[in-house]
This record gives structure tokens, C-alpha cells and sequence, in this order.
């Protein structure tokens, strides 16, 4: 059984069909990526798994280890394992960072049936999680990714990962606008988090990131649908040909 299937999903936004048919499966312990121009449904199809308003789709299905997302709210689907790293995270002036984590990472341990974590055993792990990302203390006392950069913001959201160790992690472009330490970085905590129950999707336009998280299997996304599956050597053939080829047989 696949970690995450989808199946045959169809989803408009204001009378368009973004997603047509669109059908892809990741096992357990594989990283798989998704590449695609511009407007071919990468950051929809993200937003339809995470359960984002107003991306409920027409018809299809979505499951995690069998069971079904659709008509879960983006609250229940983190909590069974979820979670979205968005392309511009949003900033929350006034809430502090830790108690905001922190509150975010009990309520999912609460709605699993899990004991909360305390002060004290977040602190250490929080720690332990900013050095994996190269966030200083100072950064972490300011409200939420406030007044932050634009690859702050991308850190944050690599620490969130690590904290949450989601079960199934889609990051949506991660790599816009990330220095060649910080794609490293990406990379450093995808790897650390690989494991035998854990799945990965990686949406990117560019091959860049894809040399710190290797893939085990490469889709192409053209039109609302996969128009190609490959491995890995699919991204230096992308690089190099660019994806009018598949715009074109889409």
C-alpha cells in the first residue's frame, strides 16, 4: 500500500480545471519530486492535500496509509501526519515563536492521543532542531518569522519539519529564493528525516535542489496531470531541455 495515493483528482479554481485526472502514489520511505512550468497545478496539488479552503476537488480521491484526507480540515490532516512547507511563509507579528510552535506541535501530539510536550522538553528539542537549520537565538525570541528574510522564512519552515517529523512532508518550492548554504541546508534535514515510514514531495522548477535531496522517482506535471515519471537522471534532462516537450504532449 502506498504511503500517499491520488487518484483520478479534478479540482477548478473560479470555473478552471487546474487539476485533470491526476493520479500519483509514493511509498513509504521514497522522496519523490515534482517538476512542472509555470501555472501546470505544482502549488494546487499541494494545497488540495493539505486541505487548504477553497481547493476542495470536484472528484478523486486522496489517502494517507489508506485512509482518506478528503473532508478532513487542515488541522485533522497535520495531525494525521501532514504537513505543507509553503513557498512564502507567512509572518505573524505579536506571537512568539517558541509558544507558537510549541502550542502547534501539542495539539497535534493531543488530537493523536499523545501527552503533551513540556516547557522543558520542547526547549531541548527546539535547540537541537535550530542548529539543524543554522537559526541563531536571536532570530527565535522575535514573533514569528517577523521581519524576517525571505530564506529566514525557509529556514523556519525547515524547523518546523524537523520539529513536527511529519509522516508525509510536501514542499512546495522550498528552494525560491535560497542561497546555495541554505539549499544545502534543505538538503541536510530532508536526509536526516528520511526513514522506512516517512514519504516525501518535493515541488521544484529547477534541478539545483535536487542535488542536497536526492529523489528516488521524478514526475513531470504539465497541465494538471503527469505526462512523465522518471528517476532521478529525468531532472538533468529537464535542466537541459526545458519542458516545452511536454507542454506540447500534454
Amino acid at each position: 500500500m502506498p504511503l500517499l495515493k491520488i487518484d483520478d483528482l479534478h479540482l477548478s479554481i473560479e470555473g478552471n480545471e487546474i487539476l485533470q485526472g491526476l493520479s500519483l502514489e509514493v511509498p513509504a520511505g521514497e522522496v519523490h519530486a515534482i517538476m512542472g512550468p509555470n501555472g501546470s497545478g505544482k502549488s494546487t496539488l499541494s494545497y488540495a492535500v493539505a486541505g487548504r479552503p477553497g481547493y476542495a476537488p470536484l472528484s478523486g480521491e486522496v489517502t494517507l496509509n489508506g485512509e482518506s484526507l478528503l473532508g478532513l480540515t487542515p488541522e485533522e490532516r497535520a495531525a494525521k501526519g501532514i504537513f505543507l512547507s509553503f513557498q512564502n511563509p507567512v509572518a505573524i507579528p505579536g506571537v512568539a515563536t517558541m509558544n507558537f510552535l510549541r502550542t502547534a506541535l501539542n495539539a497535534q501530539r493531543a488530537a493523536r492521543g499523545e501527552e503533551e510536550m513540556s516547557a522543558a522538553e520542547f526547549l531541548k528539542v527546539f535547540r537541537e532542531k535550530a542548529a539543524l537549520v543554522g537559526l541563531s537565538p536571536d532570530k527565535l525570541k522575535r514573533p514569528f518569522n517577523d521581519g524576517f528574510s525571505g530564506g529566514e522564512k525557509k529556514r523556519m519552515e525547515m524547523l518546523q519539519m524537523a520539529l513536527f517529523a511529519p509522516r508525509f512532508a510536501i514542499m512546495d518550492e522550498t528552494d525560491s529564493g535560497l542561497d546555495i548554504d541554505a539549499l544545502k541546508m534543505v538538503g541536510d534535514v530532508v536526509n536526516t528525516l528520511r526513514g522506512p515510514d516517512r514519504g516525501f514531495l518535493v515541488i521544484t522548477h529547477y534541478q539545483r535542489l535536487l542535488d542536497h535531496v536526492k529523489p528516488d522517482v521524478i514526475h513531470v506535471l504539465s497541465q494538471g496531470r503527469i505526462v512523465k515519471t522518471g528517476g532521478p537522471e529525468l531532472a538533468a534532462q529537464l535542466e537541459a531541455e526545458g519542458y516545452d516537450q511536454f507542454t506540447e504532449a500534454a
